[in-house]
């Protein structure tokens, strides 16, 4: 199938919005329906949304390795069942105060590869359902703890009760749970009062076109080749026979010691597809957006 537009769009989305309003928006103005994000924003949080669009749809697996990088501030002394403002908050009698120096000495812990159990209202999979519908109606939600890994957490500013944090983390940290986990090995508690994603990968909130900036010129205009989407793996050209093969659905013979995925790009720079790792040295097209294909 062939596309009008392929490509992403970075947009940075404000608070009180969620990330499927974004691709409506996105949607309506390029006239497409085969548009999706990669990665969910919480309505309370603002920043950097990313948008597939057309052959794009199919990267979001690899848009999902991308690094994430987060501005964050934080109540210390408060709880609630969501880890942040969308659900009620209570505040301790007596909380502990933790000095500035024991926060930054906590944190250490939290720096690295750590294990996390996500937030209770989360989009996180409890026996098919999402974790925060079942949160919502009163349900018990057990949430086993999953890896993450936390490549900075820098501590910008305390005055008691706000922490203001910045993060670098891998996809699949709840920055909620962070900041719950933190307050916890004080001895206290936190919510979140604030979220901005600055930046996915190289898509950063300066260079995002803002949701309420979307034209229909506007994002065609924002429209970045499907290339930049996957410009962490590492890539080859395809050419003449080889091309044609791996169109039709051939193997295309890779040396040993090579990524499991490999972006395949013409003699001009667009992406052809995925290389996909079939067993050692034999590669296909998965995806493959050219047509043609088998």
């Amino acid at each position: 199938m062939r596309f009008p537009f392929t490509g992403v769009i970075p947009v940075d989305k404000p608070v009180g919005v969620s990330s499927r309003r974004v691709v409506d928006v996105v949607a309506r103005n390029l006239g497409m329906k085969s548009v999706g994000h990669a990665g969910t924003l919480d309505p309370l949080a603002s920043g950097v949304v990313i948008v597939c669009v057309g052959h794009a749809t199919k990267l979001v697996d690899y848009l999902h390795e991308l690094p994430k990088h987060y501005s964050a501030t934080f109540l210390l002394g408060r709880s609630s069942p969501s880890d942040d403002f969308e659900t009620p908050i209570e505040e301790e009698p007596q909380p502990v105060r933790p000095s500035s120096k024991e926060i930054e000495a906590a944190a250490a812990a939290f720096r690295g590869d750590i294990l996390q159990r996500p937030c209770d209202y989360s989009a996180v999979h409890v026996d098919g359902k999402r974790a925060y519908r079942l949160a919502r109606k009163g349900r018990p939600v057990v949430l086993e703890s999953k890896p993450v890994r936390i490549d900075r957490l820098e501590i910008k500013g305390y005055e008691w009760p706000r922490l203001a944090v910045e993060i670098d983390c891998s996809s699949g940290t709840f920055v909620r749970a962070l900041g719950r986990d933190l307050a916890e090995s004080l001895g206290t508690k936190a919510v979140m009062e604030s979220l901005v994603r600055t930046a996915v990968g190289p898509f950063s909130c300066a260079e995002s076109i803002a949701l309420d900036a979307i034209t229909s010129d506007a994002a065609r205009a924002a429209l970045l080749p499907a290339a930049v989407a996957v410009g962490h793996l590492p890539s080859m050209v395809l050419r003449d026979d080889v091309l044609a093969s791996a169109i039709r659905g051939g193997l295309v013979p890779l040396p040993e010691g090579t990524a499991s995925a490999v972006t395949a790009l013409d003699d001009t720079g667009h992406l052809i597809g995925i290389l996909k790792q079939l067993d050692a040295g034999s590669y296909r097209l998965r995806p493959n957006f050219l047509p043609g294909s088998p």
